[in-house]
């Protein structure tokens, strides 16, 4: 069976014609007989053209991208990304940074920058603990204000009025549970 080479290319909006059109070219130019191409952000939360791509790749398939970024927008999407194409048998190839996933070196690098990511945002995460610790311990920090413990007094104005909890809720903009555990503990 011979390997059939898949684009996609995105970009983020609709003025990037230039962008597109590059893409298009090195997909081309890199062997693709079909390409999926949308104009959106990846920040979106539907990309339907990714999807329909994931949904056209067959075992033996490689889907061609020029760029890490017009593929996944985290490590997670990637990761996931990743996983549907290896479930299906299909490879990945990364046009910029001259990645294969066929090959040994390709998956090697594809789990090096994963890993790399995830490290960079454990330090990241590690590093904001230790500045909420530090600010709690100075005084400073205090965590947000609790928005429905203010309102008790409110509620149960409002609630001894007679009005309904939905109608308690959207006046005094807290959750439909900030009202009843407010009713609960009043009782």
């Amino acid at each position: 069976m011979a390997t059939v080479q898949i684009g996609y290319s995105r970009t983020s909006t609709t003025d990037q014609k230039a962008g597109l059109d590059a893409q298009l070219r090195d997909l081309q130019a890199a062997g693709c007989t079909k390409v999926f191409k949308e104009q959106l952000s990846s920040v979106a939360n539907e990309r339907p053209e990714l999807e329909r791509a994931l949904e056209f790749v067959r075992e033996g398939d490689v889907l061609v991208v020029t760029k890490l970024d017009r593929l996944a927008r985290s490590v997670a999407d990637l990761v996931a990304i990743t996983e549907t194409l290896k479930a299906k048998g299909v490879e990945l190839r990364i046009l910029a940074l001259n990645l294969d996933t066929s090959t040994p070196t390709g998956k090697l690098m594809l789990n090096l920058l994963g890993s790399i990511a995830e490290f960079e945002r454990e330090l990241m995460l590690e590093r904001q603990r230790e500045g909420i610790a530090k600010a709690k311990a100075d005084g400073k920090y205090k965590g947000r204000a609790p928005t429905a413990r203010s309102k008790v007094d409110e509620v149960l104005a409002m609630k001894a009025a007679g009005k309904k909890i939905a109608d308690i809720q959207a006046a005094l903009k807290i959750s439909r549970a900030s009202v009843f555990r407010i009713l609960k503990e009043a009782a």
